[in-house]
């Protein structure tokens, strides 16, 4: 089957200011919540992986009634807003590993399924254990988090060293570092940085946190630039038709990922 492309104009996304009013509340709740002792506990809860095995299409269905409440511009469940990506994706002509990543790159929201509220599953990420950026969506709401009272995080290194890298920053826990973990053996590098840091728009797109960059993150935020589009810009009321598209998606899966993942 031909793929299918939907899109809207840029200017109508990422409208925070006009957003319903349960997206900020979400915010207020992860920007409160998202401590260094948050963090780390819940990579020590999910990291090494032991919940439990599954496959890719598993997840998936399990996704098809879930929302993302931190989603200022649509109210679609994530198994529509998955199609919509990887169509994309697929329309431009783009890779194969490309569609395959714009098909699962969120995912790790399964972590909605083992009892975790939204605001530590959703939205975007930024580090923990140094000063909150302003350019973090509803900075604002930092004023809550008992780290900004802690000197130690403070600063604009706190606890990490100038030009670090990306991978040396402990984000604030959701989806992405979840799934990046469960899928590194298995997709090329690119793939890899998308799903870790498509959520950290203050860096990819507002080039926040730019004195705790390596050299090598430039890769990196190509392959996010370049997917960002897709996902971002693909939302739209229509919806895919998900049985018409299975003969295509289920050999792409089955080509890139075992039939089981450890999750």
């Amino acid at each position: 089957m031909e793929p299918t492309s939907v899109a809207k104009p840029e200017s109508a996304f990422r409208d925070y200011a006009g957003a319903r009013p349960a997206v900020r509340e979400l915010y207020r709740l992860n920007h409160a919540h998202q401590t260094v002792d948050f963090v780390r506990a819940k990579r020590d809860e999910y990291l090494p992986l032991r919940r439990r095995r599954m496959g890719v299409w598993q997840a998936f269905e399990a996704l098809a009634e879930l929302v993302d409440e931190s989603d200022p511009d649509l109210e679609a469940t994530q198994q529509g807003h998955a199609l919509q990506t990887a169509e994309a994706l697929r329309a431009a002509g783009e890779p194969r590993w490309l569609v395959l990543t714009g098909l699962v790159h969120d995912l790790g929201k399964v972590l909605c399924l083992f009892g975790e509220p939204q605001w530590a599953v959703v939205g975007d990420t930024f580090p923990v254990g140094c000063a909150f950026d302003p350019r973090v969506v509803h900075a604002e709401l930092f004023a809550a988090n008992p780290d900004a009272s802690v000197p130690a995080y403070a600063t604009p290194c706190g606890i990490y060293r100038e030009g670090c890298g990306l991978d040396a920053l402990l984000l604030s826990w959701g989806h992405d570092e979840y799934l990046y973990h469960v899928l590194r053996p298995y997709l090329p590098p690119p793939a890899l940085a998308v799903i870790r840091y498509h959520s950290f728009y203050a860096w990819h797109s507002h080039g926040a946190y730019a004195h705790l960059l390596a050299p090598e993150d430039d890769e990196k935020r190509a392959a996010v630039r370049r997917f960002n589009p897709y996902d971002l810009y693909s939302k739209s009321e229509e919806r895919p038709s998900w049985p018409a598209l299975r003969g295509y998606y289920e050999p792409l899966v089955g080509e890139l990922l075992p039939a089981e993942l450890q999750w």
